[in-house]
């Protein structure tokens, strides 16, 4: 069996007008305090990959237009629905009252492992990725609903950002994809 790679004209992209009115995932990515123009960039375009609602850019995480965002987002910047909320702690509150379910992504006491989570596909959802190297701050996961935490077997104790953002998000996609 050949494995020919496929053409971009092949993939059958969807145009950005058409994504802005396409039904989105019930999933808000929240970014807290994160400081790489590059992690923030992947994650505007794997929420761009699964047609995630929106994305919260908190505390000191960078805005676009940026050229550095630009070289990992390839244009998902301007695609993927985004808004700047000063506070995460806000930010939770307010997707709280909105009807939303937030999981802190963290090591934490009684936080629940990604392959044990169970959606409701008819419910709302957000997840809060912290920062580089501090994590998600304790205040915000004290107004979450709880956490979740991606089981890991190495050496390491943490993984990157935007990786996890990968990995999260596309694990919540297969319970609460359209």
């Amino acid at each position: 069996m050949e494995h020919r790679k496929l053409k971009i004209t092949e993939l059958n992209r969807i145009s950005t007008e058409e994504f802005k009115k396409a039904e989105k995932l019930p999933l808000v990515v929240v970014l807290d305090n994160i400081r790489s123009l590059h992690n923030i960039g992947s994650v505007f375009r794997t929420s761009d990959a699964f047609r995630v609602e929106c994305i919260y850019l908190c505390g000191i995480t960078a805005v676009p237009p940026h050229p550095e965002m630009h070289k990992t987002a390839l244009g998902a910047e301007f695609t993927v629905d985004w808004k700047y909320v000063n506070n995460a702690v806000e930010a939770v509150d307010n997707l709280k009252k909105d009807g939303y379910t937030v999981y802190s992504v963290e090591q934490a006491e009684g936080s629940i492992m990604l392959e044990d989570i169970k959606l409701d596909p008819n419910r709302k959802y957000a997840v809060v990725l912290g920062n580089e190297v501090k994590g998600v701050q304790q205040e915000v996961i004290d107004h979450s609903d709880g956490c979740i935490e991606i089981p890991q077997y190495g050496t390491k104790h943490s993984l990157n950002v935007s990786v996890t953002a990968g990995i999260v998000i596309w694990d919540l996609f297969k319970q609460l994809k359209p």
